[in-house]
């Protein structure tokens, strides 16, 4: 017996011989479920084309079906035949899926069969009744010539270069299985990754920082985001910590906690710059350096001061130009941003707002760099230290040097080269591909060692 899926989804048992030249009329399971795994546009090889409604009639939008009709599917006939001479060589060049159901149970040389599905590239759709859910009797009545357990039929697609990509029951007595080309699949290895973020505030720069370093990151890592103010949450180990998201670190955030996270680390990278210089201790920005595989400086400034004679220290650039297109803006009232910008924005509505003024005055860094981006005339306030008078930030200027080759006076507009603008963006944009690569490498290196 088999198991027919129906359209609100309940289990219905159905005779399992719609193969069968004498079958009546009906959906055959095996197809019905094996348009499920066919996309739209698909070019399909059918090898099993039997009677009742074929799977060319329950094909997504846009399908292209053709079936090896010749073949004859009986007992005693040797579909083996398709890798002697009869398998339709051009027709598998023209498609993009080969669909072989009730084939291999049938199928004398499995090994021929595979070499030439194989020298054709095309992902493959097969059932199957394996010996864990059908042996004895079973396979008899059903003039089977083969009897492959689960464990065999791996070894077989293994040996052709074939991995299973998806698999679904039919019934409790055989799988439909997808396979895909090995040299298709990317190895993919779990790893699990710290991210120590400046802040929880959701402040502008802190929210376009969690965006970018997501861009950098591999798509199968676990991600455990902690901020300086949670580091008691951090688990025993990781793969990677990545301390900073693009973020300025300051003397209170240099603590022993910061370089007990990063002894768990296999790896680690950072991605901040520096603030409030005067007030650094520079032996203990020093050891958190040092344990760093890469430091990833955001300004020149940092690399000069803290990382020069350092083989790991990197001038990256401030990478969240990344999220601000170019553009033109065009509107002539004045904005003027302060130390408290709106956090309940989404972020793609506040870089629209300040992309639209063409003149821009802002006391917050990343405010500004957008402002860059689009404006005609800029102009900044440094952020003032609390606790010592007359220290301030010093990343304004840090990073108009970098991108204008100059500081300027602060609360003063000046005019926004945009060539400038444009060469730094750029530049950036190199560099940030550089990081992903460098996250990469750095996890490839862990999972081999471990």
């Amino acid at each position: 017996m088999a198991l027919h899926v129906n359209a609100n989804l309940a289990l219905v048992s159905v005779i399992d011989d719609a193969r069968r030249p004498d079958a009546p009329s009906k959906i055959d399971p095996r197809a019905e479920l094996a348009s499920q795994f066919i996309p739209s546009g698909t070019r399909v090889l059918d090898l099993g084309a039997g009677g009742g409604e074929t799977l060319r009639d329950l094909l997504p939008l846009g399908c292209a079906y053709q079936a090896a009709d010749s073949f004859a599917h009986g007992k005693g006939s040797l579909i083996g035949d398709l890798a002697g001479g009869e398998f339709q060589t051009s027709a598998a060049a023209q498609s993009d899926i080969v669909v072989a159901l009730g084939i291999l149970e049938q199928t004398i040389d499995l090994d021929a069969l595979f070499a030439q599905l194989r020298a054709g590239g095309q992902d493959v759709i097969l059932s199957y009744h394996p010996t864990n859910l059908l042996s004895g009797e079973g396979r008899a009545a059903r003039s089977f010539v083969n009897h492959l357990s689960y464990f065999e039929l791996a070894r077989l697609f293994d040996r052709h270069g074939f991995r299973i990509e998806c698999t679904a029951p039919v019934d409790g007595t055989q799988m439909l299985m997808r396979l895909t080309q090995s040299h298709r699949i990317a190895p993919v290895t779990a790893c699990n990754i710290a991210v120590v973020s400046g802040s929880d505030a959701g402040t502008f720069g802190d929210r376009l920082g969690l965006h970018m370093i997501n861009s950098v990151l591999p798509g199968e890592a676990n991600v455990h985001h902690l901020t300086f103010k949670t580091l008691a949450q951090a688990r025993d180990q990781y793969d990677l910590v990545v301390l900073g998201v693009g973020n300025c670190l300051f003397q209170p955030l240099l603590g022993d906690d910061i370089l007990q996270i990063l002894s768990r680390a296999k790896s680690a990278i950072g991605i901040f710059g520096t603030q409030y210089r005067e007030l650094i201790p520079r032996p203990a920005l020093d050891r958190v350096i040092d344990r760093l595989d890469t430091w990833y400086a955001p300004y020149e400034d940092d690399v000069l001061m803290y990382g020069r004679g350092r083989s790991n220290a990197v001038h990256l650039g401030d990478w969240m130009i990344d999220q601000f297109p170019l553009t033109e803006a065009t509107l002539d009232d004045p904005l003027q941003i302060g130390i408290d910008i709106a956090a309940d924005l989404p972020l793609d509505r506040t870089i629209q707002a300040i992309q639209r003024h063409k003149q821009v005055y802002s006391a917050r860094l990343h405010p500004l760099l957008c402002a860059l981006t689009s404006a005609h005339y800029a102009a900044y306030a440094e952020e003032a230290s609390g606790g010592m008078p007359g220290v301030v930030s010093g990343k304004f200027r840090s990073m108009l040097i970098d991108i204008f080759g100059r500081t300027y006076p602060e609360k003063q507009f000046f005019m926004v080269e945009r060539d400038a603008v444009m060469r730094y963006k750029a530049r950036v944009h190199r560099n940030v591909g550089k990081v992903a690569a460098r996250v990469e490498e750095l996890l490839r290196n862990v999972a081999v060692a471990g």
